[in-house]
């Protein structure tokens, strides 16, 4: 996933304490914009010391991390989002210049 990238919740199951940290949650099947991406913890979730990737995003804003030293936002797991087809503009431009790029002079027409 990538900053400006369309997502679908697909995981809104949260525990109590979560809830209660946080003030705005994703809902399932809503479409969200990734407005960052960033190495998250796993540590305060399941006690251990993997690390995940987390997301901001710009539909939803939240307090600091009370747990994280530089007070990060508070984020949400990437594992609770599907990536849209879609991918953001600037991206999407170069992906049609490398594949116009690549039939350049190749002699085969779009349909």
């Amino acid at each position: 996933m990538v900053k400006g990238q369309k997502v679908v919740c697909i995981n809104d199951s949260f525990p109590q304490f979560v809830r209660a940290i946080y003030k705005e949650l994703p809902v399932k099947d809503k479409v969200y914009t990734v407005r960052e991406v960033f190495l998250g913890r796993e540590k305060i979730v399941n006690a251990g010391d993997s690390a995940t990737v987390g997301l901001l995003l710009e539909e939803l804003r939240n307090p600091p991390d009370p747990f994280h030293q530089g007070k990060q936002e508070l984020g949400f797991s990437s594992e609770r989002f599907a990536p849209l087809e879609e991918l953001p503009p600037e991206e999407a431009e170069e992906e049609n210049e490398l594949l116009i790029g690549a039939g350049a002079g190749a002699g085969v027409g779009w349909n």
